[in-house]
């Protein structure tokens, strides 16, 4: 069954739930919660013993930190040990982002019915639902107690005893930072006085940090999960450009490294800029999603890492046999009896909803499919995985690729990447080291079921039988996972590349095969922004961009990824000449005549490029995602490449345009009248259409073949599109020197999101500009700059 990566179908999915409205026996700011059934935590049964402990902050004291704030207020933040070091990051991230981590552990409580009402859109960036469905879901989470069961947990199951210093030290940070500042006086208008603004604990960050590792499972779910609907449009589905470059691939013989995450722009899923020290310990400088204390993202002084979104299955819906009048659900003819959670929502005029959630040793009760023979049940492989913080910990303290690889290995809590690094010594290396359901080809075969929903991508399979359950791996940390040795992965010394492609063309010089397709298809369509990145490599080592002589310098890579290719125009550039030269007048699908020379003049004098003033730009995407849509409603996409795609030469096709195609010859038509209609110049360009607040933003869409893309949720319309909510995030161009690492940075929407800040714009600014950061990672650099302000803080 075809899969994405990232599941924003999945909607007709939704619970039977029972709903009543009663007076609350107390008021609602006095919600508890409790801990009770735990089968909604997912199939990974040997984490459900321990006894359910809470770990919340420790009592102040003892907390000790120093931030130094270089350009655009970036914080660096040094300590002796592991809860000053989350106490000042902690009280760094606040001073910018306050509201927004207490907006979303109001969410992760599932108390935004109680302050927002039930029906307001969730504040989730991704896949924004009604509140009263977020609030289900996450009470849901809450009541199931995995979070206080894996705290109870040695490592690598639960986290170390220097991760949960970190996370304590984090929250603590925070709180003294609201308690210092006041509710009544904090600078973000957008929380200031507000009631829903309240102290954190270390709890919540372990709850921000579980969802974030569902985020491509039961937390993109959750109206399948939970029930309900009043969900909101998909939000931006993340994505990434990677690339590991070699000693074979630089000019110096250094290793390099690009990161180019493509996450939401505004909310939790934003990443923050840091550089984190405790001497002789740890040394590493990137950016961590809000909210978690580890970089994700990064380089220390040896090394350099970054992910991409994997293809990887992250879920498996499981088929149930109900047991007839007996209740319950048959596994090997047995009678196993439902679970059941009742969950508790606090509205905002004083009522109660309850929900009753059905639960199986695989996870959650779906309606989907329900009959009097089936039902259906949800299996996370996240659903119980805390382990990613201690992963990205120990990948920050690595001082090689070898003990990179063994952070990994130790506590296998990627979820949902692919890991691209290099090292000092130009070795590259592509892994994908997270979690996946073990699902082998043959137990697909075997045991794969009809879907209760077309839409559903994953794996359904026989849950009447536990010889269809997840399989084992003996290096594997948990049952129900592949371990690290079925894992796909290239080292090289040239080059490593992935922007959201399956592992297969990693590095074209060596296809990658051999794995079960739970990882990802192989001699599969690449899709044209892998195809551009590919493109762009193997230009810049023949030396045949127009940047000089052939190899990476750091010069020439952060140019290489600025360029802004727009690739569908340039495999399509000829064709749509001959189109234009045959054709003055072309007809709307209603027939209507429309004048395209004038389009066609400004098409032909187009370079290719979506800078900001690139003429042409915004007509190509009108007239190139128009032919993406169906010429009557319900009619399949019509595929318009001449040459279609062919496995054996998967970098060169599909290519060429059915010019001749009465469906591209309207295609072209209506995207003209679109602009005569609305009065919109044929020129318009992307400075004039695109937008981030007051800022202008470069860039062309995923759909259109473009390397750093960006995406917005609404039509051309006026002469604009709603703003910018995704694309480059945090880039990062790294080179790592016997003498240091040399470091360009850029935060696409800046380090603050509030209005008030003077960083809330000021990288927006720089990179709209094509502008970079050289990043201060020595102490030499951080104390050179002129601009520098230290901050001591102790709780």
């Amino acid at each position: 069954m075809k899969f994405r990566p990232w599941p924003a179908a999945v909607t007709a999915l939704a619970l039977a739930a029972t709903v009543t409205v009663a007076a609350p026996d107390t008021p609602a700011a006095a919600t508890s919660i409790g801990l009770t059934v735990s089968a909604a935590d997912g199939p990974v049964p040997s984490e459900q013993d321990g006894p359910a402990t809470t770990e919340d902050l420790p009592a102040a004291g003892g907390y000790a930190a120093e931030i130094r704030r270089t350009e655009y207020g970036i914080p660096h933040i040094s300590a002796k040990d592991h809860g000053g070091l989350g106490f000042g990051y902690g009280y760094a991230f606040a001073q910018d982002n306050l509201c927004v981590l207490a907006s979303w552990v109001t969410t992760l409580r599932g108390e935004r019915s109680m302050f927002f009402g039930p029906e307001a859109e969730s504040d989730d960036p991704v896949r924004p639902v009604a509140n009263l469905t977020s609030d289900i879901y996450f009470k849901s989470v809450a009541d199931s107690g995995v979070v206080p069961r894996l705290l109870a947990r040695p490592a690598p199951i639960g986290p170390t005893e220097d991760m949960r210093r970190l996370v304590a030290g984090y929250a603590a940070g925070y709180n003294a930072y609201l308690r210092d500042t006041g509710v009544a006086n904090l600078p973000d208008p957008t929380c200031r006085g507000q009631a829903w603004v309240r102290p954190i604990t270390a709890t919540d960050v372990w709850h921000n940090l579980l969802d974030l590792n569902r985020l491509a499972g039961g937390s993109g779910l959750k109206e399948a999960v939970a029930g309900g609907g009043g969900a909101g449009p998909d939000g931006p589905a993340p994505g990434s450009n990677a690339w590991a470059l070699g000693r074979q691939a630089t000019r110096d013989g250094h290793g390099m490294l690009l990161a180019d995450p493509h996450f939401p722009w505004n909310g939790i899923r934003r990443f923050y800029q840091v550089q984190l020290t405790i001497p002789g310990v740890l040394d590493v400088a990137g950016a961590s999603l809000y909210g978690t204390p580890v970089v994700q993202i990064g380089h220390n002084a040896s090394i350099a890492w970054t992910h991409t979104v994997s293809h990887a299955h992250r879920f498996s819906v499981y088929r149930l046999k109900p047991a007839g009048g007996r209740g319950g659900y048959l596994v090997d003819g047995k009678t196993e009896p439902m679970g059941r959670q009742e969950i508790e929502v606090r509205l905002k005029d004083g009522g109660i909803v309850t929900r009753a959630l059905p639960t199986s040793r695989y996870g959650p009760v779906l309606a989907a499919g329900q009959s009097d023979e089936y039902a259906y049940a949800l299996a996370d492989v996240n659903a119980a995985n805390l382990r990613s913080a201690d992963t990205w910990l120990a990948m920050a303290k690595a001082r090689n690729l070898k003990e990179l690889r063994a952070a990994q290995d130790t506590y296998q809590g990627l979820p949902f990447v692919y890991t691209l690094a290099t090292d000092i010594g130009g070795t590259t290396t592509f892994a994908d080291a997270s979690v996946v359901p073990h699902v082998t080809d043959a137990m697909a075969r075997r045991c794969t079921v009809p879907s209760p929903d077309p839409s559903l991508e994953a794996y359904v399979l026989d849950g009447s039988t536990s010889a269809c359950q997840w399989g084992e791996d003996g290096d594997a940390v948990v049952p129900g996972i592949f371990g690290p040795g079925s894992q796909p992965r290239l080292t090289r010394a040239d080059y490593v590349a992935n922007s959201n492609n399956t592992p297969w063309m990693t590095n074209p010089a060596a296809p990658m095969t051999g794995y079960d397709e739970v990882w990802g298809k192989v001699r599969t369509d690449v899709e044209p922004r892998p195809r551009v990145s590919l493109d762009m490599i193997a230009r810049r080592l023949a030396g045949t961009d127009g940047l000089g002589p052939r190899g990476f310098t750091l010069d020439t890579l952060s140019a290489t990824v600025r360029s802004k290719r727009n690739y569908t125009f340039e495999l399509l550039r000829k064709d749509v000449a001959a189109l234009c030269r045959d054709h003055r007048v072309l007809k709307t699908a209603a027939g209507e005549r429309v004048d395209v020379r004038a389009a066609c003049r400004t098409l032909t004098a187009w370079d290719g490029r979506a800078t900001l003033d690139g003429e042409g730009a915004i007509l190509w995407r009108e007239f190139y995602t128009g032919l993406e849509r169906p010429t009557k409603p319900g009619e399949p996409i019509w595929r318009w490449w001449r040459v279609p795609f062919d496995p054996d030469h998967p970098l060169t096709t599909p290519r060429g345009l059915k010019r001749d195609a009465p469906q591209v010859r309207q295609a072209l038509a209506e995207a003209v009248k679109s602009f005569e209609d609305g009065g919109m110049p044929l020129t318009l360009t992307p400075g004039q259409a695109q937008r981030y607040g007051s800022h202008p933003i470069p860039g062309c869409t995923e759909a259109e073949g473009c390397f750093d893309r960006v995406r917005m949720r609404g039509r051309l319309s006026g002469g604009r599109y709603p703003d910018v909510d995704t694309g480059s995030t945090f880039m990062m161009a790294v080179e790592l020197t016997p003498d240091g690492p040399r470091t360009r940075t850029i935060l696409t929407y800046s380090l603050s999101a509030n209005p008030s800040s003077p960083h809330h714009a000021d990288q927006t600014a720089l990179f709209s500009r094509g502008g970079w950061v050289t990043e201060r990672f020595t102490e030499a650099e951080i104390k050179a700059d002129p601009r520098l302000r230290v901050t001591t803080v102790r709780g």
